[in-house]
């Protein structure tokens, strides 16, 4: 069952950032939860929060991005939670509190996507409304068609759809600079993509990575993304592609963070031409790629567009 208690010890190969690297995260008040019994994950333990009413008719389900963890939604769920609706988010392994191989082979596109797929069968969340970035996007955005029942709409901000191609030069950058310096400061990248982001709120981002061991999935993540015929995660993203254009019958609201070096304004409108009647973009002028930074007025923005405020 899922519960807020400590599991066993991690198996060999295993980390677990401690407790105690997450006490002084400011703004961020839910109970770590936890789930240890997920199918083809034995062994490992993930965590997730769950706010609001437990039996509200809408759950607002957040998939978070590299090199961030549900701490990227604190701005948006209380919102969801203030107009009575429930609000799940979870870290994928590798990120956050949850459980860490430091085999980096362990993490591929099947890994994390069957990952979500395992989580969103388990806690069983009704009439949901998925939120989407970056990572949480190019593997989110391929769910719906596999959970038609389950998922009827979408928050999707500043992502992608890789299908073997090229995504342009601030991508590139990004996977070099990862692949060049591997141990980087995440609190240092995020006070660099977000103006003003407080100290102890930066600092938020590097809780989950004592130290190099913990880092192997975020080593990984950009080498994963699709950019080149025949990798793993293609033939999903292309029946995704399929999926949305033809056959989502679901809602949509889409915000992009018009400074994103990656994900640029004209690349999410052909993100947003991908979604049946997905309705003209949100433009957040100061948002970069972590657009959930200016999740407030997103989130004011999508429930009114869904009439659930």
């Amino acid at each position: 069952m899922p519960s807020s208690r400590s599991a066993a010890a991690p198996l060999a190969g295993v980390v677990r950032t401690p407790d105690e690297r997450f006490s002084a995260v400011p703004n961020f008040p839910w109970e770590p939860r936890y789930l240890d019994d997920l199918p083809g994950f034995e062994g490992l333990r993930l965590h997730y929060i769950d706010a609001g009413p437990p039996t509200a008719e809408v759950t607002f389900v957040c998939l978070h991005g590299e090199p961030t963890w549900s701490f990227l939604y604190r701005k948006m769920i209380p919102l969801f939670v203030a107009a009575g609706h429930r609000a799940l988010a979870f870290d994928f392994f590798g990120f956050g509190r949850s459980d860490k191989p430091v085999d980096e082979a362990r993490y591929t596109v099947p890994f994390h996507r069957n990952t979500a797929l395992a989580v969103l069968r388990r806690l069983a969340p009704r009439n949901v409304c998925l939120v989407v970035q970056d990572w949480g996007g190019i593997i989110g955005l391929t769910l719906p068609m596999e959970l038609p029942d389950m998922i009827s709409r979408l928050i999707v901000m500043n992502t992608a759809l890789p299908i073997g191609e090229p995504l342009g030069q601030g991508f590139a950058d990004w996977r070099a600079f990862v692949a060049g310096k591997p141990d980087f400061p995440v609190s240092g990248l995020m006070k660099r993509s977000v103006a003003g982001l407080p100290e102890e709120e930066a600092a938020a981002y590097d809780a989950p990575f004592p130290d190099p061991d913990y880092r192997a999935g975020l080593r990984r993540f950009p080498e994963l993304v699709m950019t080149d015929p025949g990798m793993e995660g293609i033939a999903e993203s292309r029946r995704a592609r399929t999926f949305l254009s033809q056959a989502w019958t679901g809602e949509s609201f889409m915000a992009v963070g018009a400074k994103d070096p990656v994900f640029s304004p004209a690349h999410m409108e052909g993100m947003r031409k991908l979604i049946r009647n997905c309705p003209e973009v949100m433009q957040v002028p100061e948002g970069g790629h972590f657009v959930q930074e200016h999740g407030g007025p997103i989130a004011a923005a999508a429930l009114a567009r869904f009439r659930l405020g």
